[in-house]
């Protein structure tokens, strides 16, 4: 006979606060219950000390006479398993152990050395999340959320945070929509993928990128199917000129605030030359907006965006600004959009927690965003220009460039010295980046300039290891030219 019950507690929390498993095993209730206890104790399911639910409720979750229970409980305490104590219930004997199969010896690896710093780019100082705003707004969030925010929702995104997005970007960023037309994903590569498969249902086979750019990306676009020919970058940002000479494309991903990784804005020219190729093509520009908020030496470029609501997909995220753990982002559509990205989210899946999106419309709409954004803009100011600053003095033969924007800057090094310098600051427990991953000639022969760089990231360490990470990267860069 096999019997197996979860038990549930019946009565008030003091006699079992958790639910039990029994398997009952054998010819009798009173040996299977006693066997199915001696496995649970043996196994390490009830550990020592644990407290039994009385023998009335035991029998009554098992269906059976509270005698069978009370005398398995006798034999057990007879034999040790258990100890019954007046006041206290029955519990189990805390000198009986769980038997531990031994673990097989894992293969020797050698010892990994984990960076002290971490310059890699894309991650902002996450020792500044601003915690207890944020659960001051997630308690002010869920003590007046309605009902229906616990339940599946909008595919949309929760209203109250495309709301307060609406409001904030157009304020803060210069972008034209209005709640209906946003849609909240978990971040910009959840973003990227939608508009990848709406893109590919509507026939369009190809979409131009940017020459300097993320792997990741690329290799999103691809799997879904899309040709991705370079538009090149240059100091005056993305070559929107060659849109038209790129057949059959329908839609170019744009970074046009602060071109990643190079660090420069897309000129005024170039940014109507990229609206008129798309008023006359038909395609989209997706504009990744994923830093606009950090310009230090002037007030930020308004978006792209707002040139032309009606072709340009607008991307914009938390993940700088607060935190990609969050895993909040959101698209601002054109409005014959919405309808295809709102069916393949709910297809896809809704994935963004109607509860952070709650605390965030209300961290939003309390004004704490624009306080964290403005502080954190004055701390990243800072360390890129002690960044400046240093390597100035340490290594003149690097040089800053790009824009004072973003969480991160471009050093040129040496010509022949990328290589090396990114193996030695390894060394020496720093993790930062070349530029050469970044990038991309597409289909066609690549005109790039071949310089040399480093992609750091001056707003990932802590303050407390800021001046650490600083003096070790200036003890890596090259003292002078290669002759």
């Amino acid at each position: 006979m096999t019997k197996s019950r979860a038990i549930s507690p019946a009565g008030p929390p003091p006699t079992f606060s958790a639910d039990l498993h029994l398997e009952l095993h054998g010819p009798g209730l009173r040996a299977g219950l006693i066997q199915a206890l001696r496995d649970a104790i043996r196994t390490g399911r009830l550990p020592s000390g644990t407290r039994l639910p009385s023998s009335r409720q035991l029998a009554g979750d098992l269906g059976m006479a509270r005698n069978t229970v009370a005398d398995a409980y006798a034999e057990l305490v007879a034999e040790g398993w258990l100890v019954g104590r007046q006041g206290s219930g029955t519990r189990v004997a805390s000198r009986i152990e769980p038997r531990k199969a031994r673990p097989a010896a894992a293969p020797a690896r050698p010892a990994r050395r984990h960076p002290r710093y971490r310059l890699l780019p894309g991650t902002p100082d996450l020792a500044e999340f601003p915690r207890k705003q944020w659960l001051a707004a997630a308690r002010r969030a869920l003590n007046t959320a309605p009902n229906d925010a616990l339940g599946y929702g909008d595919a949309l995104g929760r209203l109250e945070l495309r709301t307060a997005l609406a409001d904030y970007l157009g304020r803060v960023r210069g972008v034209y929509t209005a709640p209906e037309r946003i849609v909240i994903c978990a971040g910009f590569h959840h973003g990227l993928t939608l508009m990848a498969q709406v893109l590919k249902a509507r026939r369009v086979r190809a979409m131009a990128v940017e020459s300097y750019g993320l792997d990741l990306h690329r290799d999103l676009l691809n799997n879904a199917g899309l040709r991705i020919p370079a538009v090149h970058v240059d100091e005056r940002g993305a070559r929107t000129d060659e849109l038209s000479e790129l057949r059959g494309i329908g839609a170019v991903l744009l970074t046009p605030a602060h071109q990643y990784p190079t660090g420069v804005a897309l000129s005024p020219d170039r940014r109507v030359a990229a609206i008129d190729w798309a008023r006359q093509s038909g395609g989209l520009i997706l504009e990744d907006d994923y830093d606009g908020e950090f310009r230090y030496d002037r007030q930020p470029v308004g978006a792209l965006q707002g040139l032309d609501p009606e072709r340009v997909v607008y991307f914009g995220t938390a993940s700088k600004a607060l935190a990609p753990g969050l895993r909040l982002a959101w698209m601002a559509l054109p409005e014959e959009l919405i309808p295809d990205v709102a069916a393949a989210k709910l297809h896809a899946d809704l994935l963004s927690s109607a509860l952070e999106q709650l605390t965030l419309a209300e961290f939003i709409a309390s004004g704490a965003y624009d306080h964290h954004v403005r502080s954190m803009r004055t701390r990243y100011r800072r360390r890129r220009d002690q960044l400046v600053a240093t390597l100035a003095q340490r290594a003149p033969h690097v040089r800053v460039t790009g824009l004072a924007a973003g969480l991160q800057a471009v050093l040129e090094l040496p010509r022949g010295t990328e290589r090396s310098v990114v193996r030695a600051a390894a060394l020496q427990g720093m993790e930062v980046s070349g530029i050469t991953p970044f990038r991309y000639a597409g289909d066609a022969p690549s005109r790039l300039p071949e310089q040399d760089a480093l992609v750091v990231n001056y707003a990932a360490p802590s303050d407390s290891a800021w001046s650490g990470a600083l003096e070790a990267l200036c003890n890596v860069m090259p003292q002078k030219v290669p002759s």
